[in-house]
């Protein structure tokens, strides 16, 4: 596969063909880029629950941080559910499934977060089932406010440094890990500013595209992905296409698990321009730039604990998730609000009740619907959002 090589964008000449190689590495379940790193530099992979990992620690100590999202729809859960229960999220099962039919070879360590239940449990089975490699679970404070919030999380990251040094033989020093922020700082500014690009022309820089090039970054090293992102930059400024009515819409939901790419081209082609999202939010949770002088844990804890994107597994502290979903909405024009949320996924379908109240007071439409990974009929959210459009640019 030339993807495999991790040069495969410099030689896409469109857009479209850039998207199309992104998406087909991205779901790729047999990881060839991620055995590509391994053959060509003989480090240690580690593999990552999606939300709010430190992945720049994991790159300080050498290692590849690769951002696990399940299956992707493209394998069947035959060995997971007799290890965790059948009616919890799909991406945890999934991604159990992964390593029990042999997916994951190339895992030399797993580390996941507290942002609920699940990831907890699935820490568990995970350490009890696979004896290679390491396990981290790693705790976040829930009260950031306070002033033990700061002294926990540092006391947690130096915890996987100390790990994190130990399985792979290379210290995290600081210089390593400001070497780390200042990458990750670049890699979240394209992000960024694809976002941007985005908003401003969203018929030029369609959401679905989008998803599956910032997709390839999870399982790419940041180094090459930001090189990646820079190439699709350049190739998306000299694409063309015609304006379309359409409704500016803003997805939430999808913080974790991630739904078929399908599905968002569902929406896409039902009218909704898709300009505010949190698809993948793990690649740019920090709202700005993380401090590259002074001591880099504590300008990953002061990052972590005040400027984070606010999802439904991070306390927001003074900060309001319904304030900043509203504020979102104002700067950039949304017309209608889309929650679509993970079936059991009991944090996404409790917050959307809550964000859902908050829209519809300040006078914007919403439609709220489940997916689930292994989804393959969308007729049904095909038909909502087309009568969610057709409300809004008729009856508004």
């Amino acid at each position: 596969m030339e993807s495999a090589n991790g040069r495969f964008w410099e030689k896409a000449q469109r857009w479209e063909e850039l998207a199309e190689q992104c998406r087909a590495l991205a779901l790729d379940v047999r990881f060839p880029a991620v055995h590509a790193w391994k053959e060509r530099t003989g480090g240690k992979a580690v593999g990552c629950f999606p939300v709010y990992t430190p992945q720049e620690v994991i790159a300080a100590a050498g290692a590849l941080p690769v951002t696990l999202y399940g299956g992707r729809g493209q394998i069947d859960i035959d060995h997971a559910d007799s290890r965790i229960q059948s009616f919890v999220c799909s991406i945890a099962r999934s991604t159990l499934e992964l390593g029990m039919a042999g997916h994951l070879p190339w895992l030399d360590g797993f580390v996941a977060t507290s942002i609920c239940d699940v990831a907890r449990n699935l820490t568990g089975v995970w350490r009890h089932n696979f004896t290679q490699g390491f396990t981290f679970y790693m705790h976040y404070p829930q009260n950031v406010d306070s002033d033990a919030a700061r002294t926990y999380y540092r006391g947690e990251l130096q915890r996987l440094c100390d790990c994190l040094a130990e399985k792979t033989g290379r210290p995290v020093t600081d210089d390593s890990l400001r070497d780390a922020i200042h990458l990750f700082n670049r890699h979240r500014t394209l992000l960024n500013e694809l976002g941007t690009r985005r908003a401003a022309r969203p018929e030029k820089w369609p959401s679905s595209e989008m998803y599956a090039i910032a997709a390839a970054g999870n399982v790419m090293s940041c180094e090459e992905h930001t090189a990646l992102l820079e190439r699709a930059l350049l190739l998306g400024e000299t694409r063309t296409r015609p304006q379309r009515d359409a409704v500016r819409v803003v997805l939430r939901g999808a913080f974790c698990e991630q739904p078929p790419l399908e599905l968002l081209e569902v929406l896409e082609d039902a009218g909704c321009a898709v300009v505010d999202d949190d698809l993948q939010v793990g690649g740019r949770f920090f709202l700005g730039q993380v401090a590259e002088t002074g001591d880099p844990l504590d300008a990953l804890v002061e990052a972590y604990l005040h400027g984070t994107v606010l999802t439904p597994v991070n306390n927001p502290g003074k900060r309001s998730r319904n304030d900043d979903l509203l504020d979102r909405c104002k700067k950039k024009g949304i017309q209608g609000v889309i929650f679509a949320s993970p079936k059991f996924c009991e944090p996404a379908l409790y917050d959307a009740v809550l964000l859902r109240r908050a829209a519809e007071r300040a006078g914007l439409p919403t439609l709220e619907f489940e997916y689930e990974e292994k989804m393959s009929v969308f007729e049904s959210v095909r038909m909502q959002a087309e009568t969610f459009v057709e409300s809004i640019m008729f009856f508004s």
